[in-house]
């Protein structure tokens, strides 16, 4: 089965040797060099694996992957990061030994303190607090990689069950990011998407509109609040009847009010 995925890194040339080993094994790479590159090739095409360097063109790639995960459509996503350093297991192996107090310790390395060792694991602990499903490194064996990105991909497709979030007549499935109203699939932007997952998974609350920005559009988001009056705007008119259930709090954003509480998953 052909596998879709797509690489963010601001020099992706770094990782030519994996890539081409991903392809020769049946997955075919995209490249994106920019955040909004990436969410675009997320909203417009199918994609089954994102890979993730340590920094994009605009943005820390630790920083992506935590603001994917905190979308809807993309929670569910397989995320592999990519890191530009050495095994720290393969460093201590090769540096020489000294004897201490009868046993042999591993020496630092020429120009390395601890503080780079920190720094190294950090990064990779990092990607994985933020959401990451793998973390490899660039140096390491081109087979050896392709193998563990093969593993993450079983271990999603062992497992093929849906998220699906239902309100009424709306169901979104966070598995395949489609919508239906009414038994009709209805086609949405990612962010409408992402608005509509907020609303789903916040019934009865009253959402300001920074909140949405925060929860949409990520804290670092600068432009005006009224973007999300027009995103609601043209989430309604694609709701049609179901529209009803997102009513409007004056001076403050939106709430979602499902039909007697019917909400489930």
């Amino acid at each position: 089965m052909r596998v879709n995925a797509v690489y963010a890194s601001r020099d992706p040339n770094r990782a030519g040797g994996i890539l081409e080993a991903m392809g020769a094994n049946n997955i075919a790479v995209t490249i994106a060099q920019r955040s909004k590159e990436v969410l675009g090739l997320l909203a417009n095409r199918s994609c089954d694996l994102l890979l993730v360097g340590s920094r994009l063109a605009d943005e820390d790639g630790v920083n992506l992957v935590k603001n994917l995960r905190a979308r809807g459509p993309t929670r569910t996503l397989p995320i592999i990061a990519l890191v530009e350093h050495a095994d720290p297991a393969s460093q201590a192996d090769s540096r020489p030994k000294t004897p201490y107090a009868g046993f042999y310790t591993t020496a630092p390395a020429p120009g390395a303190g601890p503080a780079g060792a920190r720094e190294k694991g950090s990064l990779r602990l990092s990607f994985f607090q933020a959401g990451a499903d793998e973390c490899l490194s660039l140096n390491w064996d081109v087979a050896e990689c392709v193998a563990r990105v093969k593993a993450v991909l079983r271990r999603i497709q062992v497992n093929p069950s849906e998220e699906v979030i239902k309100m009424g007549e709306v169901e979104l499935n966070l598995t395949s990011y489609t919508v239906h109203v009414a038994g009709k699939q209805v086609s949405l932007t990612s962010k409408e998407l992402d608005l509509l997952y907020v609303f789903l998974s916040s019934a009865n609350r009253v959402l300001s509109r920074p909140y949405l920005i925060e929860r949409v559009w990520g804290y670092n988001y600068f432009g005006s609040p009224r973007t999300v009056d027009v995103h609601v705007r043209r989430l309604r008119e694609k709701l049609g009847r179901a529209s009803r259930f997102i009513t409007t709090i004056p001076c403050v954003g939106y709430k979602l009010v499902p039909p007697g509480g019917d909400m489930r998953r």
